[in-house]
């Protein structure tokens, strides 16, 4: 049994009154955040590492997921914008090799994170970083988050809001204020985390000339169960999920898994990140061994932790599901579109993948029900923690559904504040109309429910 103790009273100031506050710099805050500060809404965004991007730039995810559906872009708006941004921002040759790429670009953490820096101060964003979410405060009857309790190097604070958005990845926000959640599958099995890193002083013509002599895929999938099979790596995955070519010697690498971490928990976090640096280690000598090319690579960076693929999912206004998924059916009040594959990841070094397409050309839609948390008026939670099944959040995960459920969010939360209403009185039909004229792709026939 745990043991407690009871805390004194204080009187905590009040650091900073905002009309919209996003709480986490990944993809959805980062899109949220310039989305309410565009719609004319003051606007905070609290990060608790001293940078922007979530898994892309903290956990070294090495390439952005598809913003298409095999023919087309169908992730537009702030996201496409951003990953081009990023684009024109880094060297020449990267920019000439990947201009025209819109599907598994390779990310360049550090430009990203001067990128996203840039993007929410031209917008009028005001960041806080090093700041940990402590606390919520509810208001009497419990249904509005009036703000936030903050914890940094500064002390401890609260931030008042009008509005919240929660960008967590962990639906941390929607969890305090006693929003339902399911977490896992129906035994409480996750995904598995990856620590992902950085491979410096490669050689990537000799590992092509490799693949081609080979007849090896990219995926390396004959060489890894090779090195399995002489116990040069643990049993598990069967291929590296992705090698992101930076420049001809530097490459963003995702591969193996750390299983049996809850990416809520402190300690596995903590188990987590020593033990990803310890497999992150093995691969290293596995590609020094194994792969052409890789004879002197050196590690120049790895995850500040694993990247987290599932935790909590909230209970919304509406749960997508698998089916709605497989009949890629449209809703009236979509506000995205989505057609990434659903990609669970095994359990434990015995499961098995689970991958699910949709046919190119076929995308569903993203409903704005599964943004809205029940029982709470003034708060929207958008990222991989949205309202859905297990299999729909393997596939809803992904960075660029994360700019898009973000985008309208925020979108939603300034119109909120512009008519004094909460989450569910807005306009949806103006909310679709409004991202419409952000270059949202909403679908071929789509028509803004002005019902």
């Amino acid at each position: 049994m745990s043991e407690y103790t009871t805390l004194p009273a204080a009187s905590v100031p009040v650091s900073r009154e905002v009309d919209v506050l996003v709480i986490g710099g990944g993809a959805s805050g980062i899109a949220a955040a310039i989305a309410a500060a565009q719609g004319g809404a003051s606007t905070m965004l609290v990060e608790q590492r001293g940078f922007l991007g979530g898994m892309g730039t903290v956990a070294l995810v090495p390439a952005f997921c598809p913003f298409t559906d095999k023919r087309k872009p169908i992730i537009r708006g702030l996201g496409l914008a951003l990953m081009e941004r990023m684009k024109l921002a880094c060297n020449p040759g990267y920019r000439e090799e990947y201009q025209d790429m819109l599907d598994w670009v390779p990310i360049d953490p550090e430009v990203l994170k001067r990128v996203y820096d840039d993007a929410i101060l031209e917008n009028g964003v005001v960041p806080l970083y090093h700041t940990f979410v402590y606390d919520v405060l509810l208001s009497a009857d419990r249904k509005t988050v009036e703000g936030v309790v903050v914890v940094n190097k500064t002390g401890r604070s609260v931030i008042r809001c009008r509005y919240i958005i929660d960008c967590s990845g962990d639906g941390d926000i929607a969890a305090l204020a006693g929003v339902p959640f399911q977490k896992g599958g129906e035994a409480g099995e996750l995904q598995p985390g990856s620590m992902c890193y950085l491979l410096a002083n490669v050689d990537r013509p000799r590992f092509r000339k490799f693949l081609e002599e080979s007849g090896d895929t990219g995926q390396l999938h004959r060489t890894v169960e090779r090195a399995i099979a002489d116990g040069a790596l643990p049993e598990g995955r069967k291929s590296i999920s992705g090698l992101a070519w930076v420049s001809d010697c530097l490459v963003g690498v995702n591969f193996g898994h750390v299983f049996g971490v809850d990416g809520t928990l402190a300690e596995d976090l903590t188990r987590g990140a020593i033990e990803g640096r310890r497999t992150a280690e093995r691969q290293l000598q596995f590609f020094r061994r194994y792969v052409p090319g890789f004879e002197h690579a050196h590690m120049a960076a790895s995850g500040e932790q694993l990247g987290i693929r599932e935790t909590r999912r909230i209970e919304g206004d509406y749960i997508l599901t698998v089916d709605d998924f497989l009949a890629a059916r449209s809703f009236t009040d979509d506000i995205a579109r989505n057609a990434y594959y659903i990609d669970i990841h095994l359990a434990n070094s015995q499961g098995a993948m689970t991958f699910n397409h949709l046919p190119p050309g076929v995308s569903h839609g993203v409903p704005y029900r599964i943004l809205l948390p029940v029982g709470i008026d003034n708060l929207w939670v958008a990222g991989r923690c949205v309202s859905s099944d297990r299999a729909v959040q393997g596939s809803l995960r992904v960075m660029p559904n994360c700019f898009s459920m973000g985008q309208a969010s925020g979108t939603a939360a300034a119109l909120a504040l512009r008519d004094g209403v909460g989450s569910r009185g807005i306009s949806v039909g103006e909310l679709q109309q409004r991202l419409v004229e952000q270059d949202v792709w909403l679908g071929e026939d789509f028509a803004p429910n002005l019902m």
